[in-house]
């Protein structure tokens, strides 16, 4: 089929399409307004023969209830109701035990009549397909509209009005005949008007066509028409804004060229290779230090195939292969370059990142390409180890502060009362014995902080092992569960069902938990809930020690970990302190997230074992 035939028959659906849903629309509002109807007509009967009902309950006010309601009169009465509505097939007066005492059909009086849904709750709530389906299908199914008759809140009788739904249609076949024909019409009008503009419209398309082809050939020659202007106006129209799209293509040429050379430049620097394929799996772009990892020139890579780059036989290529298929991005995997002498750049490990590009808006496919990286792992660790060592610099840096502000006080202290001796010495008063005592005093807790900071930061010998968290953090629970016990604190354990490993000291860790738990414990005086867990990423393990205590105030936040600051009114302000100290010692990060009045979560971050 042709592009025009295509259109025109799109066109022609579309139009189509529209006349058909107003239509639709059309007949469903004339349903649902017949629908309306028939429940207006149902509720006013449903009045009367409540009337009826009243008038000869109180023309027979001294015969028995089921008695006065077995009227002759009250029947007809009843029958006359039903010539209302074609759809109304039955008006029924029901006693509490659902017996029929009067009913259209006299002859169901005594029976027990089925309960039916209610026909308003269907009005209101049923949709066009339930409506439709009901008057096409011819369902048989019944609804009923009902009111109770007594006195002082007690029901004496009930008015049941039943209605066939499947009825109205015969009530609004004349107006949907109507609306379909309208409709057939709207629908036959709205293809042909389709297919006459499809036809126009494609007329003028043609001789636009026929005049580019005769520009591309050279032959195209304006003629003046009777107004002076050239006949190729609109073709000269077409032509510059077709030149202007191509100039701002070649400029966009120019700055994707300019930006890939920036990129390339700034890559050359860096340790890693990048290499981007695209959505045909042919490398478009290459990096960093390609020849340092595979040996070859990235020039002569340009437009080879991902197998050809990696092949499948290597460990390189397997990754790469099933993340262009699968869209799965791999992180950091540790893959064993080919030896020397087979194509490899010397056998060593490298670290390989691979993920799939997003597919762009518009274009078909499940992505656009594929990144790979590769980067040295005895780079990355020096880079790390440069971090942990500016890490432990700033942790040294709030230790500090905290014994700065131990120091202080001692200080200030000792030169007051000098000066005070000083003052009584020049007055000749020699009585400077108390004095004497109290520098002696603050001298002595000078020596005591100065102390504590040396044993604070004295080297420590580690003894790092492959260390269990679940049994860890088990052992922990153990030696906490008395005092939480004590205090109404229930402990939890959790953690991964495949286990966690880290790489540490076991002992020092062990300490370091017990510090922050012991802090969550003292925390939650009242009661609470404790919960210690164990988890892994893909380059981590993960400790977690949550409490329900009363948080950490947002202007304390920056002052927990240093040494010697406490709120406790025993506190020594060490523990935190050293927790923090032996989890950098560990190439470990420890930090928490606190809400004032829900409480506190410390979430510890250790190298996974290998």
């Amino acid at each position: 089929m042709t592009l025009k035939a295509k259109l025109t028959v799109g066109s022609a659906l579309v139009a189509t399409l529209i006349a058909g849903a107003i239509s639709a629309v059309d007949l469903a509002n004339v349903t649902r307004l017949e629908f309306d109807a028939t429940l207006e007509r149902a509720q006013l009967m449903k009045n009367v023969a409540a009337e009826l009902v009243g008038e000869a309950l109180n023309r027979r006010r001294s015969a028995a209830l089921r008695d006065a309601l077995r009227d002759p009169e009250l029947s007809g009465a009843l029958v006359n109701v039903l010539a209302a509505s074609r759809a109304i097939v039955e008006v029924a007066v029901v006693s509490p035990a659902n017996e029929i005492l009067a009913d259209s059909e006299q002859d169901r009086a005594g029976s027990a009549p089925p309960k039916y849904p209610d026909f308003e709750t269907l009005v209101r709530t049923a949709g066009w397909y339930g409506r439709a389906r009901l008057l096409v299908a011819g369902d048989a199914r019944y609804y009923q509209l009902e009111q109770a008759l007594g006195a002082q809140g007690q029901p004496l009788v009930y008015v049941r009005v039943i209605v066939a739904p499947a009825l109205i249609f015969g009530d609004i076949q004349k107006s949907l005949a109507g609306a379909a024909a309208v409709s057939l019409l709207a629908l036959a009008g709205a293809a042909m008007i389709a297919f006459l503009a499809s036809a126009v419209t494609f007329r003028k398309l043609g001789q636009i066509g026929r005049m580019l082809d005769l520009a591309a050939s050279g032959d195209l020659e304006p003629e003046p028409d009777g107004t002076g202007a050239p006949a190729g106006d609109e073709l000269s129209a077409m032509a510059s804004k077709v030149s202007l799209l191509g100039q701002r293509l070649r400029g966009a040429q120019f700055e994707v060229s300019d930006l890939r050379g920036n990129i390339d430049r700034v890559l050359q620097d860096l340790e890693d290779a990048v290499f981007i394929f695209n959505r045909e799996g042919r490398l478009i772009f290459a990096s960093g230090s390609v020849e340092k990892f595979l040996g070859r020139e990235r020039a002569y890579l340009a437009g080879q195939t991902i197998a050809e780059v990696f092949p499948p036989s290597t460990g390189l290529g397997l990754p790469v292969e099933q993340t262009a298929r699968t869209s799965r991005p791999v992180r950091n995997r540790r893959v064993k370059l080919a030896p020397a002498g087979e194509g490899g750049a010397g056998a060593r490990t490298v670290l390989l990142s691979v993920e799939a590009l997003e597919r762009l808006p518009g274009t078909a496919g499940s992505g656009s390409g594929v990144l790979a990286r590769l980067r040295d792992p005895e780079a990355q660790r020096n880079i790390g180890s440069q971090l942990r060592t500016a890490d432990r610099l700033v942790a040294m840096g709030r230790i500090t502060g905290g014994v700065a502000h131990e120091v202080k006080n001692p200080l200030n202290a000792i030169l007051l009362h000098v000066e005070v001796a000083r003052a009584k010495m020049a007055r000749g008063d020699t009585d400077i014995a108390q004095q004497i005592e109290i520098i002696s005093r603050e001298i002595v807790r000078l020596d005591q902080v100065v102390k504590t900071f040396l044993d604070f930061t004295r080297p420590v010998d580690l003894t790092f092992a492959n260390v269990d968290l679940r049994e860890l953090m088990e052992e922990v629970a153990q030696l906490a569960r008395p005092q939480a016990e004590a205090s109404n604190i229930q402990v939890e354990v959790r953690w991964d069902a495949d286990g966690v490993e880290a790489r540490a000291d076991r002992d020092l860790l062990k300490q370091a938990i017990l510090n922050v738990v012991v802090n969550a414990i003292e925390a939650m005086p009242g009661g609470g809930a404790l919960r210690l867990e164990a988890l892994a990423n893909e380059e981590t393990a993960e400790l977690r020690i949550s409490d329900t205590g009363g948080g950490i105030p947002p202007e304390l936040r920056e002052k927990i970990f240093r040494l010697y600051f406490t709120t406790k009114p025993k506190g020594s302000g060490i523990g935190l302190a050293m927790t923090f100290r032996i989890v950098q010692l560990q190439d470990g990060t420890i930090d928490f997230t606190s809400e004032p009045g829900k409480g506190t979560t410390f979430l510890i971050r250790l190298p996974l074992a290998a």
